[in-house]
Parts: structure tokens; C-alpha cells; sequence
């Protein structure tokens, strides 16, 4: 019996004496009614294995199984089993795709409705999602009179989308080993056999996910390959290819694989891989090939300086970041170059939680020459170098500033320095002083807090008292009182550096249902209106967006654009009075943000503000239901 047959004789077996009409049936098999007739006859057949089951049909009544406790759970537990021999509706999704990318000729709805068992209008929203997915893969779906649907497009861009087929997969989260499992178990072990014999001959290191990727586009190249599809690679483009060290990998690995399956690989396959071993990620520790990476350090240096610019922040004196920009981007360019797109599964996250960064990634790499339009999936790879490097940095040199209050002398203020330095790397005592002095020294010095052996009845800092033996209570009284902070200090979001950049001019209710374009249109135009934004502030706010979604979480999105743009620094609020879709959320605030270049300062204070609101979906509630523009900015001042 195939999948609906077997669907069928469960919803009997599951509803003891029940009598069903064929409608029902119909209805919940998602079938003509015809079909359910004919299936009907199929499960007949399958029960003359069990001596007490009777399927009954009664005219005008309807349909009811007969069968005795015994039988009804034996069918339940043959029908269970096989339940992981069933295809669900996104696998059957995916194979179609699969299916119509393998091969050149039409395939009908009817023939698909066949093979999946499953009714014709299923197949028709199968395909028609299937469509709209490959766009952008710069394919096409044609669907010939009598003769079936057919997939039009280069080589390359159908093993582009044949390699990412588990996009259409909503429910699949592992990606490409997903894929994998659309090919034959020995053709995958085979392959990745080679595949880790060439590295280990040229003492290649491959990151995992690189790796399952080249394993992915040599079984579709093989399989490609033995269908006679080859890719067709311009004569300009192969005597270039043939003087990079991989293509001495590849002809290594084809040996190994032309071998094992008995093919030959033409010219242009072996220049498409090489194409793939170029554009791959070896782990960042492995030595440089200074002649590779020459092209890319000019582009990593001038797109560091950008981010120095925009964010006031020193990322030269980070070797790390240097080093890991260049090998990173040195992949990045021979993907654009080569035309192998990367999906990025963490994009959604990255841009959750770190829009300040993100924002500032995307205006600088727009300035970075070769980086233009780069990917918004690329985009959020380089946002994680910048904030490993600013984390780094914040682990040298963001310490706690303390002074140390001591009356028992200069000598035992000293050794409780030493202990307390031995103890806490992260705190950086400043001084050591008597009482008297204390509010000379936090007037020159502005420390974070005091360490103090004696009570300190008026201190303007934080301070906290502790023996000066420095005991072990001491240590642990010392530990909390920083842990508790560190938690103020994160919890603790100054919605304040929003307020003095909104005005009552600037602030307005959208009532109907607009597309988002039109809010950010809108916005823009108030901003122009009262003088603070250049006219060609909208069209490239609105670009941006385009470009990419600018929601953030929460129920908020912060629209921006070119801070050249900028005359004088505001922002621009919109509350839905219903949510509306934002790329993929949905949004009820909406801060347009308008930074001059002259305010970097407040664009981060107020980025952090953002990333916070993103968190509180409660507040950014309480802000919607703002009956008017005082009402919005008493919400944020607290």
C-alpha cells in the first residue's frame, strides 16, 4: 500500500466501530473522493491477512472496520512501524526540486502526483513554492503545454540550488547533511574518502562545514557529470584557474575519483573544483600563502579603517582580526568571483544581537572597495570578527577602576593592593589613600568604586568595606559586590540617550496596513521636511531596506541610512496601531534612525538602547499603547 492507502487504514484502526462517510474521508486525506473508493479496495485487500477483519459498506450509511482487539493492534503496530518509511509534505517538497534539478526533461503533475501519492493540487503548491525559491538562484520554472514542468538556467546556478536544497526544508536543521542523504551510502563514503585523502596529502585542514560542502558539490558534480550536464567555463577564465595551487589539489582528487567511478571528468570540471577548493575555509591557524591573500589585505585594511571611522574604536592594533579578516574575505571574494552564494543560518540571530555592529559592517563594507552590495549572509560573518575583536578588547582593557581606602598606613595599604591584584586581575587599583584624601583622589582619579577598611559615611562612589587581613570571607564578600555590578551594569539600559533625538514633528500612528517601504518612505520625508536630512536621505533609507529587513526582535525595527546624509542627528517613530510584517517578523515600532557622522558617540549609546528594547517585548508594547508623543517619551525616560 503506498502513504494514503496506509493513512487510510490507520484513521480506521485508530477509530474502533466508527462509520465513516466517504467524504469524511475525502476531507481528511486531502483526495477526491473517487481516489478514496479506490483505496478502499486496496486496504480490502491488505485484510484478508486477518480472519476477523470485514470492511463494511453500507448505501447510504457508509464505511466501517470490523476486526477484533488482537487485529486492530497488530495493523495499528504494522502501520507505526512503517511510519519512518513515509515521506513527510517538506521531503516530498524537496525531492520534487530534486528531481526536476536532476534531469532535462518535463515532468508532469500527474506523473509527480504518482510517484508521491499524493492529489494533484498538492504537487501545483509543491512547485509553486519551489518557484519563487529559485529565483534566487537565478532560475526559472517553465511549465511546456502537455508536456510538464522544466527547470531553465545555467549549470552552475542549479548546482548552487541543488547543493542548498534544505532551505526548502523548514522543519530540517542539519543542513547539508541533508542533502547528502539524497545520494547513495557508498558514493558518499567513496567520496569523502578521496576527498580527506587530498587533504591529507597537501596538508589541507578544512573546517567542518567546509568540508560536508565540497563532499556535497563532488557527488552533485559526479552525478552531473555521468548525466553528461558539465558546467561550460569561459577560455579566459581556465588558464587562470590552472595556475592556482588547488587545481594541483583537484588533479589529485579526480585521479582518485575517475578511478572509483569509472568516469571522465572534462577540462571545466576540474576548473569548477578548483573554483570550490579556492573558495573554501581552511582552519584560521594554518600559514598564509602571502601571493593568495595580496589582493585581499588592501580591501581588510581599508575596511578596518571604515570601521575605525565609524565606530571610533582602534581595530589596527588587533593581529587577530587582521589575520582572520584576511583569510575570511579571502574566501568571500572567490565566492562572489566564482559564483558560489553561502546561506548563513545564524543572519536572524547576529542582527538580533548585535545591530550596533551590524549596521556599522554594512556601512562600511558599502564604502570598501571590491565589497559593494556585498550579501547580507556574508555581512553577518564579518559582524562576528568585529565583535570577537571588541570583546577581546574589552577583556584587556575594560577593568574596573578601584581605590583602596587603608588606616593602617601606607605598608599594609600596599599588601592589600598585592592580595587584591593577586586575587581579581580584573579590578585596576588606582591609588592607595588615607580617608582624609579620598575626595581629592575620586575628583582627580573617577574610579569605578572603593575598596575601604574603615566605614565611609559619605562616599559619592560605590564602596564596599573589608578587612584589611583580606580573609577568605573578604574574597568572597569582594566577588559579589562585582558580580553585582556586573549585573546591574547589564541590566541597566539609559532609554534616556533616545529621548533628546525625538521630537513631536517627528512622531506619528500608521492606521492602515502600509508595506514597509512606504513607513521608511514616510518617515524620511518628515525628517527632510523639518530640515534634518538631505533629500537623498529617503531614497537610500528606503534602499537599505530593501536591501535587507531592519527588525530586530521585540517587535521593533530601526531603518537607517547614510549618515552623510545626516544635517543634524533625530529620529523618526511610527507606532502600528496593528503589527505589520518586517521581512520575516512582525513590527509594531519603528525608530528611523538618522545619525550624522559627527555623532558616532550617540549612535552607539543609543544601538545599545536598541539592542536592550529588542529584549523587552512587554515594553515595546507599553510604548504602542503611548496615547500620544508625551506619553511615548515619559515611557522611555522611565
Amino acid at each position: 500500500m503506498n502513504r494514503r492507502q496506509k493513512e487510510l487504514l490507520k484513521i480506521f484502526a485508530l477509530s474502533k466501530d466508527q462509520i465513516f462517510r466517504v467524504q469524511q474521508l475525502a476531507a481528511q486525506l486531502d483526495c477526491g473522493e473517487k481516489t478514496v473508493r479506490n483505496d478502499l479496495d486496496k486496504v480490502k485487500h491488505y485484510l484478508q491477512k486477518f480472519p476477523s477483519a470485514k470492511l463494511i459498506r453500507t448505501p447510504g450509511v457508509g464505511i466501517s472496520l470490523q476486526l477484533n482487539e488482537e487485529d486492530r493492534l497488530t495493523i495499528l503496530q504494522e502501520m507505526l512501524a512503517k511510519r519512518e518509511d513515509v515521506k513527510t509534505d517538506e521531503e516530498i517538497k524537496v525531492e520534487i526540486a530534486y528531481q526536476l534539478l536532476s534531469t532535462n526533461k518535463p515532468l508532469t503533475l500527474q506523473q509527480l502526483a504518482d510517484r508521491y501519492y499524493v492529489p494533484k493540487a498538492r504537487i501545483k503548491h509543491d512547485l509553486d513554492a519551489i518557484a519563487l525559491w529559485l529565483e534566487k538562484y537565478e532560475l526559472e520554472m517553465i511549465s511546456k503545454p502537455r508536456l510538464g514542468h522544466v527547470i531553465q538556467g545555467t549549470e552552475l546556478n542549479k548546482r548552487n540550488a541543488l547543493a542548498r536544497l534544505y532551505e526548502l526544508n523548514a522543519t530540517h536543521i542539519s543542513n547539508d547533511n541533508y542533502v547528502l542523504n539524497l545520494f547513495i551510502p557508498y558514493e558518499r563514503e567513496a567520496v569523502k574518502r578521496a576527498l580527506q585523502q587530498m587533504a591529507d596529502q597537501f596538508s589541507l585542514n578544512f573546517l567542518a562545514g567546509t568540508f560536508e560542502n565540497l563532499l556535497v558539490h563532488a557527488l552533485i558534480m559526479i552525478k552531473r557529470t555521468l548525466q553528461k550536464s558539465p558546467v561550460n567555463v569561459p577560455i579566459e577564465e581556465k588558464q587562470a584557474a590552472m595556475k592556482l595551487p588547488e587545481y594541483k589539489y583537484v588533479d589529485f582528487l579526480f585521479q582518485r575519483l575517475e578511478t572509483i567511478f569509472r568516469i571522465r571528468f572534462p577540462e571545466d570540471e576540474r576548473i569548477y573544483f578548483t573554483w570550490h577548493l579556492a573558495s573554501s575555509k581552511l582552519q584560521s591557524n594554518q600559514p598564509t600563502n602571502s601571493l593568495v591573500y595580496t589582493d585581499v589585505i588592501e580591501s581588510v585594511h581599508e575596511l578596518i579603517g571604515k570601521m575605525e571611522q565609524l565606530t571610533l574604536m582602534n581595530f589596527r592594533a588587533d593581529a587577530v582580526l587582521m589575520s582572520s579578516l584576511t583569510i575570511h574575505l579571502h574566501a568571500v571574494f572567490n565566492r562572489l568571483k566564482y559564483g558560489f552564494p553561502i546561506s548563513n543560518p545564524l543572519l536572524s540571530d547576529i542582527k538580533k544581537m548585535y545591530p550596533y555592529i551590524f549596521n556599522m559592517v554594512v556601512l562600511a563594507v558599502n564604502e570598501t572597495k571590491g565589497m559593494k552590495n556585498l550579501p547580507e549572509d556574508e555581512v553577518a560573518y564579518i559582524v562576528l570578527h568585529f565583535q570577537a575583536a571588541i570583546e577581546r578588547r574589552s577583556g584587556k582593557y575594560a577593568k574596573k577602576k578601584a581605590v583602596i581606602v587603608c588606616h593602617l598606613g601606607i605598608g599594609m595599604s600596599h599588601l592589600l593592593e598585592a592580595k587584591i591584584k593577586q586575587h581579581f586581575y580584573e579590578i585596576d587599583c588606582l591609588a592607595c589613600v588615607s580617608k582624609d584624601e579620598l575626595l581629592t583622589v575620586i575628583d582627580q582619579l573617577k574610579p569605578d568604586f572603593i575598596i575601604s577598611t574603615v566605614s565611609l559615611e559619605r562616599s559619592p562612589v560605590k564602596h564596599i568595606v573589608i578587612s584589611p587581613l583580606f580573609n577568605q570571607s573578604d574574597k568572597k564578600k569582594l566577588n559579589d559586590f562585582i558580580e553585582k555590578m556586573d549585573a546591574e551594569q547589564n541590566e541597566y539600559t539609559d532609554f534616556h540617550a533616545v529621548v533628546p533625538y525625538l521630537k513631536k514633528e517627528l512622531f506619528s500612528r500608521i492606521k492602515n496596513h502600509h508595506h514597509r517601504f512606504e513607513v521608511v518612505e514616510a518617515l524620511g520625508k518628515r525628517l527632510v521636511a523639518e530640515g534634518l536630512a538631505k533629500q537623498e536621505f529617503i531614497h537610500d533609507a528606503v534602499k537599505r531596506e530593501k536591501k535587507s529587513a531592519t527588525a530586530i526582535g521585540g517587535g521593533i525595527a530601526i531603518p537607517h541610512g547614510n549618515p552623510e546624509l545626516i544635517v543634524e542627528t533625530s529620529i523618526a517613530v511610527a507606532i502600528m496601531d496593528e503589527p505589520m510584517e518586517w521581512g520575516a517578523e512582525w513590527v509594531s515600532v519603528v525608530f528611523l534612525l538618522a545619525f550624522s557622522k559627527q555623532d558616532p558617540e550617540v549612535m552607539k549609546k543609543v544601538m545599545s538602547a536598541m539592542a536592550k528594547l529588542s529584549e523587552s517585548p512587554d515594553f515595546v508594547q507599553q510604548l504602542k499603547r503611548a496615547e500620544d508623543f508625551d506619553a511615548f517619551v515619559d515611557l522611555l525616560k522611565g
